[in-house]
């Protein structure tokens, strides 16, 4: 059974979740405001931490970076701020993702089971399998599973892309994130090569690169690798 802290102060969001929570095999953990949620945080052990970021006493960004002091667990936000800024801002502060209210509840579980499913895997990302394509980060090499047409070859900043996204999947990553994976921080603003780059690999992985499926946009943000 999965842990998962709650930090919000709505209580009919509380109601519905304790409901739904119960419903699939959760234990529940409820905080109305940022100082309970952090003394539970470090009391009960969650698994998986829910935030609000229009918390009574604090702004729920500032409890994710508390907690990212002395913890790496999942973090999602959930939130009735719908601009990208904040979207941007909670998981450049240390969020894992981030769904706006109201929320769809089979969504918000998905999401849950993505974040609980990277924690509980090895940090380190041996293969993943894109199509009939398997992608081998210890040695930096495809294989094409079936069919006999050769693979594609990967440039060294694609492969850099393509980790940084992969060790994330089911997560969005934030443009900078990622740039600063690629090329460092002196490359942050490089927006348009980041676009050229995941164009390219959409072009060496998608089975069909004109409406991907596994290297997704999210508009304004950042991008999202989902596993099909």
């Amino acid at each position: 059974m999965h842990k998962v802290l709650v930090i919000d102060d709505e209580p009919q969001i509380i109601r519905a979740l304790t409901v739904n929570m119960k419903a699939r095999g959760y234990e529940m953990i409820a905080a109305p405001n940022a100082a309970i949620g952090n003394a539970l945080a470090i009391d009960r052990h969650p698994d998986v931490i829910i935030v609000d970021l229009g918390l009574p006493d604090r702004d729920g960004l500032t409890v994710i970076k508390e907690i990212r002091t002395w913890s790496n667990v999942p973090i999602l936000v959930l939130s009735g701020r719908t601009d990208s800024k904040f979207k941007i801002i909670a998981l450049e502060s240390g969020a894992d993702d981030y769904i706006t209210k109201p929320f769809d509840v089979e969504e918000l579980f998905a999401r849950i089971k993505a974040v609980s499913r990277r924690r509980e895997e090895k940090i380190e990302l041996r293969s993943i399998i894109m199509g009939e394509l398997e992608i081998d980060f210890t040695r930096h090499g495809i294989t094409r599973v079936t069919g006999d047409s050769v693979a594609p070859h990967l440039t060294a900043t694609e492969w850099k892309v393509l980790e940084v996204l992969a060790h994330n999947r089911g997560s969005l990553v934030t443009k900078r994130k990622i740039l600063d994976a690629g090329w460092g921080e002196n490359y942050a603003e490089e927006n348009g090569s980041l676009r050229l780059f995941i164009l390219q690999l959409r072009q060496k992985l998608e089975p069909n690169p004109k409406s991907p499926i596994y290297l997704l946009t999210e508009p304004g943000m950042g991008y999202r690798f989902v596993e099909v």
